[in-house]
């Protein structure tokens, strides 16, 4: 992984965007399509044909649908579209997951299947759905140009970890772009940003998680309970969101604007707000394609709870083929139910901190079951958090000493105190000309130290893979 990340960083990314930027403007596409398959297949080459096969008759049911004039040869191309899409996620993310279950209840022995999972299926896959349903639905133009349509699925900043880019938003860019000394400043400083969120702070942070979660849940004490799963809480933020960043960046380089997928989301107030703030795009593609369409809340409160509690079943579901992820996904659905029933309002009224200090507890409780694969684990740590063995020992008292100072980084940069700091600081003449000048000086030095750090670590994990 390592030397992945540093043969990235510093031979492919940088040829990609020489070639990019040097190349006639038709060639763009090109140039991208062929920089995204060779990057799938730098991480994947078993399964590339995966994501073209998909890609192939998400391109031929869109022709159809736009051509057609029978609703219900639409409709019927739009079915096969998402069954194949689907069928592919279900074979290979769900299927052992599926006959597991089925061994389980029926005293069965079939074997489990043990395969594979292609990187970043979950969001390609989504991203793929979205085109045809919306061709489907009429919200979009048809897209006649394979090379133009598979360039979009294949966008590499973004094919591996998301932001989930749906094809409306991208449709007049993937036609005519424009990258400039702007746009490439602007992304440039986007993707360091997004790098040392990661390797900085998540990478840091993560070890110690890691550590924690190896031990008997029985033996720690309620302080490095609390330690591991805050450990986890900004690990799983910084990787996400800095992976997102990077990918927005590079977007920004390449002439796309890639929607935002993080905005402070453990400052939030209540549950909802923070699902508002938390991965946007995930959120946004359920509710277009799936709430919605259950009739989201216009067809009375029972029918507005039960497809709230059908969309984070899914959500839960989406993100990994375990039981402890489907809770997850119900834990969320309960809160925010909850807070639909009238708890919301209870908690605009509270003082901020003490609002924000319930989400933040509640969210830090979801990652438990998050994380941790059983639920008879997940209970054990939760018990260890509460009523743990003692209050505090010499490990967690070491523990805190040693990432202390890590733990403080990753609580001032979740926030939004430094965008507040520069906006001030944009206010005066003067200081806007300082912040000018240090800006790129801060920017090069955070690329220097990730880029050392990711030469000397052994530990760059990458969370999001099963995704």
């Amino acid at each position: 992984m390592v030397f992945s990340s540093i043969t990235f960083l510093y031979f492919f990314l940088p040829a990609v965007i020489i070639l990019y930027l040097l190349s006639p403007k038709k060639a763009g596409n090109f140039i991208l399509l062929a920089a995204g398959l060779l990057f799938y297949a730098w991480g994947e080459p078993t399964y590339l044909w995966v994501m073209i096969a998909s890609s192939l008759v998400d391109y031929a049911a869109g022709i159809y649908i736009d051509r057609s004039d029978k609703k219900g040869k639409k409709r019927l191309a739009l079915i096969i579209s998402m069954c194949v899409d689907l069928g592919f996620l279900f074979v290979f993310k769900y299927s052992g997951f599926a006959v597991n279950v089925f061994n389980s209840v029926f005293g069965t022995n079939f074997d489990v299947p043990d395969l594979p999972l292609p990187i970043g299926i979950s969001f390609y896959t989504f991203q793929s759905m979205s085109y045809t349903i919306d061709i489907y639905l009429g919200k979009v133009k048809v897209q006649k140009n394979f090379i133009s349509y598979l360039t979009y699925v294949s966008l590499f900043p973004q094919l591996v970890a998301g932001p989930i880019v749906r094809y409306e938003e991208v449709a007049a860019e993937i036609e005519n772009r424009t990258s400039n000394v702007d746009s490439f400043g602007e992304g440039a400083g986007l993707f360091i940003k997004g790098l040392a969120k990661k390797v900085l702070l998540a990478n840091n942070i993560g070890m110690l998680w890691t550590q924690v979660k190896a031990m008997d849940y029985s033996q720690i004490s309620v302080l490095t309970a609390w330690l591991g799963i805050l450990a986890f809480t900004f690990q799983i933020y910084f990787d996400f969101s800095g992976y997102s960043d990077m990918a927005r960046g590079l977007g920004r380089i390449f002439g796309f604007n890639f929607p935002v997928n993080f905005d402070h989301p453990y400052q939030s107030r209540s549950i909802s707000e923070f699902w508002r703030r938390w991965h946007i795009t995930l959120g946004a593609w359920f509710r277009s394609y799936v709430y919605i369409p259950l009739g989201g809340n216009r067809k009375g409160k029972f029918r507005t709870y039960r497809n709230l509690a059908i969309v984070w079943i899914l959500t839960g579901f989406w993100h990994g083929a375990s039981f402890n992820f489907i809770f997850w996904g119900m834990f969320y659905g309960i809160l925010i139910i909850i807070e639909r029933l009238g708890f919301s309002r209870v908690l605009e009224k509270l003082p901020p901190v003490i609002s924000r200090a319930y989400t933040f507890f509640m969210v830090v409780t979801g990652w438990v079951m998050f994380d941790i694969d059983t639920m008879s684990d997940v209970l054990r740590y939760l018990k260890a958090m509460f009523a743990g063995n003692g209050l505090a020992d010499s490990l967690a008292l070491y523990q805190l000493s040693s990432y202390g100072i890590i733990f403080v980084l990753c609580i001032f940069a979740s926030t939004d105190i430094w965008s507040r700091i520069t906006g001030v600081l944009s206010v005066s003449v003067r200081t806007r000309k300082i912040y000018a000048y240090t800006a790129p000086v801060v920017m090069l030095s955070l690329l220097l130290l990730s880029t050392c750090y990711l030469v000397d670590a052994t530990y760059n994990p990458f969370l999001y893979f099963r995704f």
